[in-house]
């Protein structure tokens, strides 16, 4: 079977689902591939802030002298006009500056202030002289730091103010319309006529004027919008940057949070398979040691039966720890079989050996190939005798009933109850909450409690199947 080729690498995107770097949390800062010059003006906005005023500040100064000398030539205003057009026009561009300053923290008022300061100047000078270029700097910063509603109405009313002052006041002779003589015959007749010559600007009728102040309109419009696209644009890269950064964030702190929940399951699982393990056969030790101090006057022959059987629990038992232990060895331990059904003879003859009176059927049913389920029988038959020999001393009899039906493994385990008093043997229930967990896993259920005829109840159901389950295969 042959592969196709490899299909050429795609470019690899920046690292921002990586992960936060060790030891805390991803920035946005982090997550942007900046330069050293990008980056400095990221941690220090004042200096941005200055580079725009400067930015500002150079091409606007030209366009306010050129303004000013416009309407200091004009010989039919009187000095005072001229020196209030002028102050005017190098007014506004003093304060387009100052106001350039704010634009970070409050962009909507700066915005809203330099529309109207562009409506007074062509409504005192009849142009807008520099501040129309300040207005745009500030409409960019409410697109790039407001939600579209906001920065949508905002350019509604600038443009409003702006456009209707431009279309009412605009003076075409500041704004730089050229104006050329041109002579015109004499109306009245005479010896003594003289050439009157008429200044007429050149194509400005009416007709004219209106046409030239809806281009400039048409300009503080396209300029508007040129920066308003431009800041709706960096405006919502940062909104994506910032919610990557947050997925990402949010994604290391589920990460956190399951490590912390798996490895407190580890450690219960670990108590459970431990408790599971050797908890039934340290039970078995400590009755045999006591029924061998009790035979060994009497009957030497059974104590030292008694001793053979609790050396070998004791070697069963740290055979069995050590195995646990073993899942936990990164070296990868030899791990010794898992019990199975062929196991449930002498773990039966262990519990009679230790003096628990086991009356046992079905020890011979044949179990299906299935080795959890194998193990989950072997470890609740030896959980619910090692109750009844810790909890239930000196009862006469205990019923062990191991059945296998067309659909499920059951397991029945009956004690009469204690003769006396009942020392204290301890516990934590994880016995009984270990025998519902594996009854759980494989769809089962686990039943333990009183008979009302006294002594103790346990009933365990294990659904069987029929097929191959995936971890087998």
């Amino acid at each position: 079977m042959t592969t196709a080729p490899a299909p050429a690498p795609l470019p690899v995107a920046p690292p921002v689902a990586a992960g936060p770097p060790a030891g805390g949390v991803l920035t946005e800062l982090q997550a942007r591939r900046l330069g050293p010059v990008r980056r400095f003006f990221v941690r220090h906005p004042g200096a941005m802030d200055a580079v725009v005023i400067v930015v500002y500040v150079l091409p606007a100064l030209l366009v306010a002298v050129a303004s000013a000398d416009t309407v200091i030539r004009r010989d039919e205003l009187s000095e005072a006009r001229v020196a209030v057009l002028v102050a005017v026009l190098l007014g506004g561009f003093v304060l387009g500056g100052v106001a350039l300053g704010w634009r970070r923290h409050r962009p909507v008022l700066v915005t809203t202030t330099l529309a109207v300061l562009t409506s007074l100047s062509l409504a005192l000078v009849g142009s807008p002289g520099a501040v129309d270029m300040a207005l745009m700097f500030a409409m960019y910063a409410v697109a790039a730091n407001r939600p579209p509603r906001v920065t949508w109405t905002t350019f509604g009313v600038a443009i409003l103010l702006v456009g209707g002052a431009t279309m009412a006041w605009q003076d075409d002779e500041t704004t730089g319309t050229v104006e050329v003589a041109a002579p015109v015959p004499a109306t009245t007749a005479g010896p003594a006529e003289v050439p009157v010559e008429e200044v007429v600007p050149l194509g400005l009728d009416s007709m004219d004027s209106v046409e030239s102040r809806v281009v400039s309109v048409s300009m503080e419009l396209a300029f508007l919008l040129v920066a308003t696209s431009i800041g709706t644009s960096v405006r919502n890269r940062r909104l994506h940057v910032a919610d990557l950064v947050e997925r990402t964030n949010a994604l290391a702190r589920d990460r956190d949070q399951q490590a912390q929940i798996a490895r407190a399951a580890e450690r219960t699982r670990i108590a459970r398979e431990m408790h599971d393990v050797v908890a039934h056969s340290i039970t078995v030790m400590i009755a045999l040691s006591d029924g061998a101090g009790v035979a060994l006057t009497r009957a030497p022959d059974a104590a030292r039966t008694a001793l053979d059987e609790l050396s070998s629990t004791g070697r069963s038992a740290l055979a069995e720890m050590r195995r646990v232990l073993g899942v936990l060895d990164d070296d990868g331990a030899p791990l010794t079989p898992q019990p199975g059904s062929h196991d449930l003879t002498a773990l039966v003859e262990r519990f009679r050996t230790a003096g628990l009176p086991v009356d046992a059927r079905g020890l011979d049913t044949v179990l299906p190939d299935q080795a959890t389920l194998q193990i989950a029988v072997h470890r609740v038959v030896a959980e619910a005798l090692t109750n009844a020999l810790r909890h239930a001393p000196g009862t006469p009899r205990v019923q062990l009933c191991l059945t296998r039906t067309g659909s499920a493994v059951e397991i029945e385990v009956l004690d009469d109850g204690p003769r006396g008093p009942v020392p204290y043997a301890g516990g934590a229930g994880r016995g009984l909450i270990g025998m519902r967990e594996r009854a759980a896993v494989h769809g089962g259920t686990a039943e333990a409690g009183p008979r009302p005829e006294g002594g103790w109840r346990v009933r365990v159901v294990l659904p069987t199947t029929t097929t191959t389950t995936t971890e087998d295969a």
